[in-house]
């Protein structure tokens, strides 16, 4: 294993921990904020609610659209509103996040409905969001 995948792997670990220090300091190292083998950085920590790497990963440009193939299916936009994380659902739909993405569990305005995540419709809406399937 090459050190940019060992960094890689140690940058999944720091989100999933919630270390947005440990975050910074590895994608000021190199470590790469993209694909690992269909899972990435910006969707574990979007899965999670921490907001602080969502934006350092956001910074470093991660894939604001990647897709996971794990955790239920989808983009980080659709698993920030399914966990109701509403900063979260700020900073992608900032970042520029297809709002309307879809795959076979719905889209992410249908995860914050059946959430009852209010605020996070809401966003979602403003965002143009229209697809309920």
């Amino acid at each position: 294993m090459d050190v940019k995948t060992l960094d890689s792997v140690a940058l999944l670990e720091a989100v999933e921990a919630g270390d947005a220090d440990a975050v910074e300091a590895l994608l000021a190292a190199g470590a790469d904020a993209q694909n690992q083998g269909g899972e990435t950085a910006l969707l574990w920590a979007a899965k999670e609610g921490h907001t602080a790497a969502v934006k350092a990963l956001l910074a470093a440009g991660a894939e604001v659209d990647a897709y996971a193939w794990g955790y239920g299916g989808g983009t980080a936009l659709m698993l920030a509103s399914r966990g109701g994380h509403t900063a979260i659902v700020e900073l992608l739909l900032a970042a520029g996040a297809e709002v309307d993405a879809y795959n076979e569990y719905g889209t992410a305005l249908s995860a914050a409905t059946e959430g009852g995540h209010t605020a996070i419709v809401k966003l979602l809406r403003a965002a143009g969001a229209s697809k309920f399937p």
